[in-house]
């Protein structure tokens, strides 16, 4: 066998394992098979349940609707006349596409500067800090996905002025959201480990 083509058989056998963070896990509707593809995503999620009282399905309906877990996602450039790179659309970035101020925020309540968004550790126990935190300061049920949700992406004094009421789309996302965590959690049901 040739270099050239056992450098190909390699090179190929190397890129189908996966590119890490940036890529999907292949079946999004299927808690089970996300859990089965990634395994590390399973023992952060846990880890959070149990520290932050977040549900496992609950962290997974959100992070699919922030990243659909891909760990280095980012927002979509804006351009000035269709053309003119004018940046991203918000500081938005990892799995669960916390904001610059945000995450920094968690960073220094936490004690845990090291902390990286597009590590699924780091993004499952900052989304369970958030979540948790607006759990004690409106009340909102760690169990509710869909009210979870709104209060992450407008932020908890959004959420207390009920800024999504103008936002029909957004009330969509989040009902859909309720509904994928429900979805999740039958499935997590029959594969727990």
């Amino acid at each position: 066998m040739s270099r050239l083509l056992r450098a190909s058989i390699l090179l190929l056998a190397l890129a189908s394992c996966g590119g890490g963070n940036s890529s999907a896990p292949r079946n999004l509707d299927d808690a089970c098979a996300i859990l089965s593809q990634r395994p590390t995503y399973y023992k952060a999620l846990k880890a959070t349940e149990r520290k932050w009282g977040i549900p496992v399905h609950v962290q997974m309906a959100a992070i699919y609707q922030e990243s659909k877990f891909i760990g280095n996602a980012r927002t979509p450039h804006r351009y000035a006349l269709g053309v003119i790179p004018m940046g991203r659309q918000s500081s938005a970035y990892g799995f669960s596409q916390a904001l610059d101020g945000t995450w920094d925020e968690y960073k220094k309540d936490q004690r845990r500067m090291g902390a990286k968004r597009d590590r699924i550790t780091d993004a499952t126990d900052f989304m369970g800090w958030y979540m948790n935190d607006s759990s004690r300061k409106l009340g909102i049920s760690k169990t509710d996905a869909e009210a979870q949700y709104l209060a992450y992406h407008e932020g908890r004094t959004g959420y207390s002025k009920q800024s999504y009421l103008g936002k029909p789309w957004l009330v969509e996302v989040a009902a859909e959201i309720g509904s994928r965590s429900q979805m999740y959690a039958e499935q997590l049901s029959y594969c727990r480990r």
